[in-house]
């Protein structure tokens, strides 16, 4: 299974990734769209910029919007229509937001949820880490496939990768989840730790034991400087309206990545 989406600009890398490869795939994209316009426009580049011809899942990229079924209700609609057309076989919703899953498990035309769920409750907008829980467990009790996101928080929980990761395929109603790597070794580290529940402690006492650096993904940023506000080390400033950091006087703490509303700051 391969998780992907329309801002992340992927497609061409998917398309490469899946080339002459014989065995099934399954492929999720998400749209951002404000329109059922956009929606439908996103849905045909990812077909088209990918070579296939339909979408395994397609999800409402949510994220941090509290009321998607309401404020994108026509977004919503279309991916209904495309679901009926066959160039979507489920659709769903991504969401960090406690309130949106626990709605979604209770929407009949939901087929698949995204929620962001780790054990330190990192990056969750209304709730704990245990609440998230209780609503994937009634979301995948209504009959919705759920893949988790954040295991490792965008790489703030890369120290306690094992632990992380275990404690959200531990969780009622996981079926799967979406984890970024950056490596041929974390790749391997991954699939043995998914198969068998262990790994050789060499490999991953230096997985986690990596070099780390923090990344502003500042094409994404609003501007807010909720980061700057919880940086004790003046690593963080706002350069042409986001935020950058002076990776001289960062000490990796994450608390900017825990406090930024738009989770677009990783310690990888």
């Amino acid at each position: 299974m391969i998780d992907t989406a329309h801002l992340y600009r992927t497609y061409a890398h998917v398309k490469e990734s899946i080339r002459g490869y014989s065995g099934e795939v399954l492929i999720a994209s998400k749209t951002h769209a404000a329109d059922a316009a956009g929606a439908r426009k996103h849905v045909e580049t990812a077909l088209r910029e990918m070579g296939i011809e339909r979408l395994d899942v397609l999800l409402l990229h949510g994220g941090r919007v509290g009321g998607p079924f309401t404020e994108r209700a026509e977004v919503f609609e279309e991916l209904c229509r495309m679901r009926e057309e066959g160039i979507a076989r489920t659709i769903g919703i991504s969401s960090h937001l406690i309130s949106v899953i626990r709605e979604a498990a209770g929407n009949p035309d939901i087929d698949v949820i995204h929620p962001l769920v780790n054990r330190t409750g990192m990056g969750i907008l209304d709730g704990s880490a245990r609440e998230m829980a209780d609503a994937v467990a009634l979301a995948a009790s209504a009959g919705k496939g759920v893949y988790a996101m954040k295991a490792l928080a965008g790489g703030n929980l890369i120290s306690s990768a094992r632990e992380s990761i275990s404690w959200v395929m531990a969780l009622e109603g996981v079926h799967s989840l979406a984890l970024g790597m950056l490596s041929e070794a974390e790749i391997k580290a991954n699939v043995e730790l998914a198969g068998s529940g262990s790994a050789p402690d060499k490999v991953w006492e230096k997985l986690e034991k990596g070099t780390r650096r923090l990344i502003i993904m500042r094409k994404f940023c609003s501007g807010c400087g909720a980061c700057l506000e919880v940086c004790k080390d003046g690593a963080l400033s706002m350069v042409e309206g986001a935020a950058s950091v002076d990776r001289s006087a960062c000490v990796l703490c994450g608390y900017c990545g825990a406090a930024c509303p738009d989770f677009i700051i990783r310690v990888a």
